[in-house]
């Protein structure tokens, strides 16, 4: 899970199949910040879901489940009403053009789409925003506290939303896309020097290290147990890989990615799949922080850029193939 609207998403969409129960949604929204809250943006959104206009005062969680039956109690399809879009610039697919929720969504980097099945002119957009406490002083540096809030906005959609099918995602090329991309980039690596020394000291020092804790922390949100193998697998080599571009470009996140909530108390679904060979090669190869020049560093981020946009597909990809996978038999 590399953002709440996915974790949203997915449970939401195994509730309404019948695979999951309130609580489970509650519980996975949770491990991102301990309070969520809803609001509708205007009198159409709040028309459309119930919820309180012009009271600006947002709902609680329970709120947020009730949005989400009122909009889907009109589906009658055996199939997904729930999906996720994640823009960036320059590919908004999924939102309506020129709208304050495509706005919303792409400074966000994240959305849900809910559709409303034989009610073209009901669907509704969700599009979280975290919120933080006052920052703490500490030994004279700032430094922030983790997310104490979830708030979700709720917007009307304009006809009806095309929510991504199996069949414009699929996951088995875009996992063969995540492995090819990554080997060039374990090869660029190795080319520029960074293949050689390994580093042994702590967390901040080591890189690999960072990247394990990266990685650990995605692996503490759970995935609904009718996930497909293969799409738990694509979103664990994704995580890896992103783990990978953020250490390398020495950032803590990705350009673009929604803020998580650090440490957390999250749970993990069981055993999870070992990453890919070639993912494994680059967490091997990458030299402690500090000992590269500035044109290596740039030479790193030049080859883990372009990364990026295939984590994004494969992600997106896999969050279909589990969706889908919620309404089989």
């Amino acid at each position: 899970m590399w953002c709440p609207s996915v974790s949203l998403s997915l449970w939401a969409n195994a509730w309404l199949a019948g695979q999951a129960s309130p609580d489970d949604i509650l519980d996975a929204l949770s491990l991102w910040a301990p309070r969520h809250s809803v609001a509708a943006y205007d009198a159409v959104a709040g028309g459309r879901t119930g919820l309180p206009w012009p009271d600006l005062d947002y709902a609680g969680a329970v709120s947020l489940l009730q949005t989400i039956r009122k909009t889907t109690a009109r589906r009658s399809a055996p199939e997904p009403a729930i999906g996720i879009v994640a823009p960036v610039a320059g590919d908004v697919r999924g939102l309506p053009a020129g709208t304050q929720f495509e706005r919303e969504a792409l400074t966000a980097g994240e959305a849900v789409i809910i559709a409303a099945g034989d009610k073209p002119g009901a669907a509704v957009g969700l599009v979280p925003d975290f919120e933080y406490g006052d920052p703490e002083q500490a030994g004279g540096h700032q430094t922030s506290p983790d997310a104490c809030a979830l708030s979700w906005t709720v917007y009307a959609v304009a006809g009806r939303p095309v929510l991504p099918a199996m069949d414009q995602l699929d996951l088995g090329e875009s996992e063969y896309a995540l492995r090819s991309a990554v080997r060039s980039a374990a090869e660029t690596l190795d080319t520029i020097g960074m293949g050689s020394a390994g580093g042994t000291g702590s967390a901040a020092a080591d890189p690999r290290a960072l990247v394990e804790q990266m990685v650990d922390s995605s692996r503490r949100h759970r995935v609904p147990d009718h996930a497909p193998s293969r799409a738990l697998r694509v979103l664990e080599n994704a995580a890896h890989v992103e783990a990978i571009i953020a250490v390398g470009a020495g950032l803590s996140r990705l350009p673009g990615s929604p803020p998580q909530a650090g440490g957390g108390t999250s749970r993990s679904r069981g055993s999870t799949p070992t990453p890919g060979r070639e993912t494994a090669r680059i967490v091997a190869g990458l030299a402690p922080i500090g000992t590269q020049s500035s044109f290596q560093a740039q030479l790193a981020t030049n080859a883990l850029g372009p990364l990026a946009a295939v984590v994004r597909s494969a992600r997106l990809a896999a969050v279909s193939a589990i969706l889908h996978s919620a309404w089989r038999g």
